[in-house]
């Protein structure tokens, strides 16, 4: 889930440097109206930023949604793990003064001889 809507984010944010890169600046209102600039828009002299502002706004929401449910996500992941069900053996220290280590070694008076025969 969190995959797909992290490609939806990625497609959102490249959608939405586009179409703020299309939009024309404040700056060009100027040059609009001294006759320069209606004739070369495309879509006349109100439809690009009505279009464009209509777009910008729709592809925003998208964007503050799917960024919303990222933030949710990432903050509430569900704590499931292989670990919890594999229970480790738990290690217990010798008490002082216990000599375990003389109890685990044989004396080598009791070893077999591996050359002996009988």
């Amino acid at each position: 889930m969190s995959i797909i809507l992290t490609i939806i984010h990625v497609v959102v944010c490249i959608a939405i440097i586009m179409v703020v890169l299309l939009q024309a600046g404040k700056g060009a209102d100027i040059g609009a109206a001294f006759g320069g600039g209606s004739s070369q828009t495309l879509f006349g002299s109100t439809g690009a930023s009505t279009f464009l502002s209509k777009a910008t706004t729709i592809i925003a929401i998208i964007f503050m949604i799917t960024s919303l449910c990222l933030a949710y996500m990432s903050g509430h992941k569900r704590e499931s793990s292989i670990m919890k069900d594999i229970k480790a053996p738990i290690e217990q220290k010798a008490a002082p003064g216990s000599n375990t280590e003389s109890k685990d070694q044989t004396s080598p008076a009791t070893m077999p001889d591996a050359g002996e025969k009988k």
